[in-house]
């Protein structure tokens, strides 16, 4: 457990200077590409520097601010109230536990049961709850629950994946507007230029949304796994966590807070029955989950 933990904790580390690296690369090319959609080709060369710049300090940004602009997408609040005392208190006790410093609390609310961890790293941890998650789960249930999400802060999970979010979201926003501007609306001052360009292009605006979910696929579905194990062991009671993993699939209520760029950061699949096809699904299946967990 151990042995997995500390590689897994360095790769994260090693992951996120890549994938912002790589970013910086592909958003660059990204811009540069799509502009000939829009402007006249003797323009479009000069989207780059402006694309390098941005997707610079776009990533710069979401190394710092990520946790702020993932809570602010999902709507989250600060849980300072009484009613939401027993919650804090699970958290403090886990984190003295875990050796971690005690995450700030937020919530959401929204009926349906889910959680997420995001921030940097464990000096600046965040785990959030949805108001369903508190009212439907048990304190044992409700004890595994934050016990997955601290070793999603402990892992260093929550930098990569939070990174993820706001850059992959930023990149398939822009696809998708590129797309729906070309094909319904704006067709831009380049139709007597390069036909082979606009087509790279037009399959750019295409491919890059399934690409962004190929990223989030491969940082997530695994970490899954890892940290149920160490939740668990947290805990030392495999069956709180499973308990809960079972009520929470059992839920059919989609949450509204979440969307595309950050449905893998949640504790579940966040859209329900929403799911396409399990190739394209952000996390394991549950019933993988909970034998894992009962074996343990």
């Amino acid at each position: 457990m151990k042995t997995d933990l500390y590689s897994q904790i360095d790769s994260n580390k090693n992951k996120t200077w890549l994938i912002m690296l790589g970013f910086v690369i592909f958003f660059s090319i990204f811009i540069y590409v799509i502009s000939y959609l829009f402007a006249d080709p003797s323009v479009a060369p000069l989207f780059l520097p402006v694309a390098l710049l941005f997707s610079t300090f776009s990533s710069i940004g979401s190394y710092y601010y990520s946790d702020k602009i993932v809570l602010s997408t999902a709507g989250a609040k600060e849980a300072g109230g009484p009613e939401f005392q027993q919650y804090r208190n699970i958290v403090t006790n886990l984190s003295m536990s875990a050796g971690l410093p005690t995450p700030k609390c937020y919530y959401i609310t929204d009926t349906a049961p889910n959680a997420f961890a995001t921030g940097r790293d464990p000096e600046h941890g965040v785990i959030c709850v949805t108001t369903g998650l508190i009212q439907k789960l048990n304190r044992a249930e409700l004890e595994g629950v934050i016990a997955h999400e601290l070793s999603h802060i402990k892992n260093f999970d929550i930098r990569l994946m939070s990174i993820v979010a706001v850059l992959v979201g930023s990149v398939v926003l822009i696809a998708d507007w590129a797309l729906r501007s070309r094909l319904w609306g704006k067709k831009g001052n380049n139709e007597g230029s390069n036909g082979l360009i606009v087509a790279i292009a037009l399959i750019f605006a295409i491919l890059t949304p399934l690409v962004a979910q190929i990223i989030q696929l491969a940082i997530s579905r695994n970490r899954e796994f890892l940290a149920d194990a160490s939740g668990a062991y947290l805990t030392r009671y495999p069956k709180g966590l499973a308990d809960a993993l079972v009520k929470i699939s059992a839920d059919t209520e989609p949450l509204e807070a979440a969307n595309r760029g950050t449905a893998h950061m949640y504790i579940a699949n966040p859209f329900k029955g929403k799911q396409i096809s399990k190739l394209f699904a952000t996390h394991p299946p549950v019933e993988e989950r909970i034998k894992k967990l009962m074996e343990m």
